[in-house]
Formats: structure tokens, C-alpha cells, sequence
């Protein structure tokens, strides 16, 4: 990277938070389902059985879901406060990492999933007032590089506390000195709760908030109406942003589908589940490094030029599970996902930043953020829909190229549309 190129220490600050909340993500997504149901299932006193911990932590995701979507907003635009967004975020920070903290000490598991609740609604939160400070870390120039390297270096550095918990988790008891389930436990959760904390303390020393609205929210019930507000004038007046948001709920729902279902495109087939894991795990090297790849073409090609070519990879990714069927082929296939999943969220981040007013960012983030989680149901409805119709995993995986199709046309809408 030459001089000119190169990260301020505010971004780099800025950067490091991906490199903290990636490493609960990590594990949210692996291995604290495992130890839920854990400590859920069972003969015993209050223990249920496998189908009802399935079922509680649907709803408990759910839960999450629609906590962050209501609230994100609101505290968002409470955030465009002068002032305010370090305040809100380091409360969101504190209130996340002391629950992962006591994640791995609760022996109940409707404790564990209530403080897990709690945990990711934090999570969730200060991932919004983190995306809504881009505008002040860095210039709109360098918010495609810098948005890039936030996720590139989020998926390599979540690597290293998860290693150790996965270790522990594996390892521990034939290897380790016996280690027990629970105090595996302990470890990664406090390993990652640690690692999340550290690494966020430059962004807390150096961030200040730049850019601030001028008049202040009052109640809830204002704040409501301002939000109300801006959604109308998003729906009347500002289409550059509406078409962008339509694109992004639309492509954002693949991704996330692809993703998730993972593990299950993989069971479905048949292939071997170590297999899969390790596949996944080096997924995270190659979206590393198409990141940083990505971060440098954004110096010479438009965000929009590299958004479209994220989306027509994904396309290609949803057709080629048309011919899934070997452990290898699922390599491939992941292979595919990685070269473009930290991209195209960067890169859609660093847009969006681009073209909303910045001193409104906490609140605009809160509705981006609806976009967000909402677009987690309607690609999983269509693979479950298909798969119920009899077809087989590789079509309902290939079916979801519907949704970047459209979220290709509706980018291209948002693209013609002339800056407010």
C-alpha cells in the first residue's frame, strides 16, 4: 500500500471493530447453538427435548430480529445527536461483550438464551452506530477502500479467537488435560469476549463524531414521526436511495440464504460434515482476501460497477449448485461465496454512506439495518418452499438467482438516478 494509500490511525481504529464483533459472530454462528442445546436437552427437571430447543431458538432469533429492526431507528437517530454516537455505542459495546462474557458461566439454558438475546440485540446495535460512523472516519473518496478492509481483516482476525474456542471445544476433552464441556465453554466465550473488547479500545480513544443533526428528537413518539418522516420523503423524494435500498434487500437476501444454509445445502448431499466445517473455515481466508482485492479496484472502478459485478458472481454461485454434488463441488461452491461475500457488503455499506446525508447516518443506518435483517426470511421461505415441492437442494439453491436478478435491475435504477 503506498503513502498515499494507506490507513489513517482513525481508520484503522475504525477497521479493528470488525475484527472484535467478527469474532462473536463467528462464534453466535457455529458453536453457541451446540452448546445451547446442551445445556437445553435432557430427561431432567426443566430439560426439553431437541425438537423444542430447535424451536426456542427460532423464536429467540426471531426475538432478536424484531427488537434491532424496531429499535434501530430509533436509537439511531438519537445517535445524529451531537455527541451522542460514542456514547450510544460504547453502551451497546459494554452491554455485548459483559453478556458474552457470562455466556460461558450460566448453567441454565433459559437464562443462557434470554442473556443471548440480550447479547446480540447489543451486538446488533453497536453494528449499526459503527456503520453509521464511516462518514466520520474517513472521506467519500476513500469509503470503498476503507469499508473493504473493515471486512476483509473482520473475517481473518475472527479467525484467531474462534481457533481457540473451536480447540477447546474439539481438543479439550481427548487432548487437553480433560478438558470439560463446560469449561470449554467458558473459554471461548470468554476468549471472544476479551478479543472483542481489546481491539474495539482504539476506535474509543480516537473516534469523535463529526457530522450531527441540528435539531435534537425529543420523545419517543417525536422520534416515530421523524422516522415516519424520513421514510416518506426516502419513498417521494429521494429514489436514489429507495432503488438502492430495494436492490439491497433483494441481493442481501441471497447472500445471507447462501450463507446460512450452508451446512444444510451440504447434509442434504450427503457430504461429509468435518469436511464441510474446515471448507467453511477456509472460506473465511478467501473472502479475506478478495476483500482486500476488491478494496484496491475500488481506487479505479465505481462502487456500483463493483457492486453489479458481486451480484452477477452470485448469480453465476446460485447456477453452478446445479451441478453440486461432491465434497469437492462444495468447495468450489464455497469458494465462489467467499470471493464476493465480503464485497458486496462493504461495498453496499460504503454506497449507502455515500448517499445519504451524513449528519442523519445513525438514523438512515437504523433503516438500513431493517433491510437488512428483514431480507433473512424471504430467501430461506424460498428455498423451504421449493424443497417442499419436491425439488432438490441443487434447483432451490439455483432458484435463488432470482433475487439477483432483480436486485441487478434495481441497482441499475438506483445508478441512474441523480444525486440530490
Amino acid at each position: 500500500m503506498s503513502e498515499k494509500n494507506k490507513l489513517t490511525k482513525l481508520e484503522k481504529a475504525w477497521v479493528l471493530y470488525d475484527v472484535g464483533n467478527s469474532a462473536f459472530t463467528m462464534l453466535a454462528c457455529s458453536l453457541i447453538p451446540i452448546w445451547f442445546k446442551a445445556l437445553a436437552i435432557g430427561t431432567g427437571p426443566g430439560q426439553i427435548t431437541s425438537d423444542q430447543a430447535t424451536a426456542y431458538w427460532a423464536l429467540a432469533m426471531s426475538v432478536v430480529t424484531v427488537i434491532v429492526a424496531i429499535m434501530g431507528p430509533i436509537f439511531g437517530a438519537f445517535t445524529d445527536i451531537k455527541d451522542r454516537k460514542k456514547v450510544f455505542f460504547s453502551i451497546a459495546l459494554g452491554v455485548g461483550v459483559i453478556g458474552c462474557f457470562f455466556g460461558g458461566i450460566i448453567t441454565s439454558w433459559l437464562v443462557f438464551m434470554i442473556v443471548l438475546v440480550i447479547t446480540k440485540v447489543a451486538y446488533s446495535s453497536s453494528q449499526v452506530f459503527y456503520d453509521s460512523m464511516l462518514n466520520d472516519v474517513t472521506t467519500e473518496e476513500r469509503m470503498d477502500e476503507v469499508s473493504s478492509y473493515g471486512y476483509a481483516w473482520g473475517y481473518i482476525g475472527s479467525c484467531i479467537p474462534f481457533a481457540i474456542a473451536l480447540g477447546a471445544y474439539v481438543l479439550g476433552p481427548d487432548m487437553l488435560g480433560k478438558i470439560s464441556d463446560s469449561l470449554s465453554r467458558n473459554i471461548g466465550f470468554g476468549v471472544t469476549a476479551i478479543w472483542w473488547f481489546v481491539v474495539t479500545i482504539p476506535l474509543l480513544k480516537e473516534y469523535k463524531q463529526i457530522h450531527y443533526a441540528d435539531t435534537k428528537p425529543g420523545a419517543i413518539g417525536a422520534v416515530f414521526k421523524q422516522i415516519g418522516g424520513t421514510v416518506v420523503r426516502i419513498a417521494k423524494k429521494e429514489k436514489k436511495i429507495l432503488f438502492f435500498l430495494i436492490a439491497f434487500f433483494l441481493y442481501i437476501d441471497g447472500v445471507g440464504t447462501i450463507i446460512d444454509n450452508c451446512i444444510n445445502i451440504g447434509t442434504d448431499l450427503g457430504l461429509n460434515t468435518v469436511g464441510q466445517v474446515v471448507t467453511l473455515l477456509l472460506t473465511q481466508v478467501v473472502a479475506f482476501a478478495f476483500s482486500l482485492l476488491f478494496a484496491k479496484l475500488s481506487r479505479n472502478y465505481s462502487t456500483v460497477q463493483l457492486i453489479k459485478v458481486c451480484i452477477i458472481g452470485y448469480f453465476f454461485v446460485c447456477l453452478y449448485a446445479l451441478t453440486l454434488k461432491s465434497l469437492i463441488g462444495f468447495g468450489i461452491l464455497a469458494f465462489g461465496v467467499g470471493m464476493f461475500q465480503g464485497s458486496i457488503q462493504s461495498l453496499s455499506r460504503s454506497y449507502y454512506s455515500k448517499i445519504i446525508p451524513p449528519e442523519n447516518a445513525g438514523e438512515y443506518f437504523g433503516l438500513y439495518d431493517i433491510f437488512c435483517k428483514g431480507a433473512s426470511f424471504l430467501g430461506s421461505f424460498v428455498l423451504a418452499a421449493v424443497k417442499l415441492a419436491g425439488a432438490t437442494i441443487n434447483i432451490a439453491v439455483a432458484s435463488l438467482a432470482i433475487f439477483f436478478v432483480f436486485g441487478y435491475i434495481f441497482m441499475s435504477m438506483a445508478d441512474k438516478v441523480k444525486n440530490a
